[in-house]
């Protein structure tokens, strides 16, 4: 019972953990990928706000109002700083903090400049997790240069370990949980059902109990062994009662033929030959009563001494 409950519980703790991973997995995933959509659309919304104000400045060749207005902007939420190229692409303008770490030119960047569109990308700048949102600069109808905005993703990566973790620790709960309740479904359910069967079969073997309760114990989860071990009962009180009388019997000298010791009888007698019985008519007689029909024995010797032979 020890090993059926160990095993029990290790399948439902496989179970639990593979089912949670895969959950984990997919939310994890839903989460990450909605984080990405949600940066994805503030950074365009806020490249096309400045994107303005930015051709603006550098269309009238202003560069220091062009360096305020990237300073001025560069506080917003998760933005790192902004950057301005030429079509040349040579830095214009650029805030203090993400200017040592866009000394080389990304590629958005570059695939901006030569395709004059809006080129988004995720990718990692000096090993950071960073969105960088490249916009083309016109002025008058005119190509002047590309607005790049760098936003730090970091804390989608964040957000992900948070998710596991919850999971994890969540997981951890459902799995105890679980095998405590299992450890009280198999001691209710299963070993006490058991636990009460071995005890009416132990003292059933050992003849201390009574014929009147030969009823197996309730079994419900167990009906088809249940009724199995109602028949052996049966056939094992029957076998001791014949036992007991056969016993009575030699104990006081007398004989007691049984269907059994009939049956011992003919074997020895016969061996392996036959035994042919010829009658003028049939043992039984059958009468038909409307639907229904009846099985009478008729009155006869031959039956009533040969029958059991026959039977044996």
């Amino acid at each position: 019972m020890r090993l059926l409950s160990a095993r029990l519980i290790i399948a439902l703790i496989v179970g639990v953990t593979l089912v949670s991973l895969c959950s984990s997995v997919y939310q994890v995933w839903v989460s990450k990928r909605s984080m990405r959509a949600d940066l994805q659309k503030r950074s365009e919304v806020l490249a096309e706000s400045l994107a303005g104000n930015v051709e603006r400045d550098l269309g009238r060749g202003m560069l220091h109002t062009l360096q305020r207005t990237v300073e001025r902007f560069a506080n917003r939420e998760n933005l790192m700083g902004l950057v301005v190229y030429d079509p040349q692409g040579r830095i214009i303008a650029v805030t203090q903090q993400l200017g040592p770490r866009m000394q080389d030119m990304p590629p958005v960047v570059s695939e901006a400049l030569k395709q004059n569109r809006e080129e988004t990308v995720f990718q990692r700048l000096a090993d950071e997790p960073v969105h960088i949102c490249a916009v083309p600069l016109n002025y008058q109808d005119k190509f002047i240069g590309v607005l790049a905005l760098v936003n730090d993703a970091g804390y989608i990566r964040a957000e992900s370990l948070r998710i596991w973790r919850e999971t994890f620790l969540s997981a951890l709960a459902y799995v105890v949980l679980i095998a405590l309740i299992t450890l009280l479904i198999v001691r209710w359910s299963i070993k006490g059902p058991i636990a009460r069967t071995a005890h009416w079969m132990r003292a059933l073997r050992t003849g201390r109990m009574p014929s009147s309760r030969i009823g197996v114990p309730d079994l419900e989860l167990f009906r088809p062994l249940a009724r199995e071990a109602t028949t052996f009962a049966e056939s094992l009180t029957i076998a001791r009662s014949a036992a007991e009388r056969e016993a009575q019997l030699r104990a006081t000298g007398q004989s007691f033929w049984t269907a059994e010791r009939l049956a011992l009888d003919v074997r020895a007698h016969l061996g392996a030959g036959r035994l042919y019985v010829v009658s003028n008519r049939e043992p039984y007689m059958h009468v038909r009563r409307g639907r229904t029909v009846d099985v009478v024995v008729p009155p006869s010797g031959l039956i009533t001494a040969l029958e059991p032979v026959l039977r044996a």
